[in-house]
């Protein structure tokens, strides 16, 4: 899996082409943490996806059979939970135009007062079942 991150090249050529030549030039002086910030964003949206695909199956599971694991039931809580912390970011910032720009800023506001509106994908490898208990 490493192999694939060193091979991911950074070309800024369409920024440059279409004006943003300012902005091709910060990505490329930021070049490690650009493609370290994109990693991670992918590794994100990877995880959701494999969650998304269990979070289904549990579903149908409990549809055929009306009954699920605890376990199951905990995956599913979390989902739950992370969808309404996407809904609450969400939402309110594609009802007021513009707003989208402050999501960064709401996001490390709340980090600093201790609410968490990151969903559970996006954050470092700790395992789901410890965030539900504690």
């Amino acid at each position: 899996m490493d192999e694939k991150k060193n091979i991911l090249k950074l070309d800024v050529s369409i920024f440059e082409n279409n004006g943003k030549k300012d902005f091709a030039k910060i990505i490329k002086n930021n070049k490690a943490k650009t493609i370290k910030a994109f990693d991670f964003f992918m590794d994100g949206i990877k995880n959701e996806a494999a969650d998304s695909k269990e979070t289904r199956r549990i579903l149908a599971n409990y549809i055929v059979k009306q009954k699920i694991t605890k376990e199951e039931e905990l995956h599913l809580k979390l989902r739950v939970y992370d969808i309404l912390k996407k809904l609450g970011i969400g939402v309110p910032f594609m009802l007021i135009p513009g707003a989208t720009l402050l999501i960064p800023f709401i996001l490390k506001a709340a980090e600093k007062k201790g609410i968490d509106l990151y969903p559970s994908n996006f954050k470092g490898k700790v395992n789901n079942n410890e965030k539900l208990t504690n």
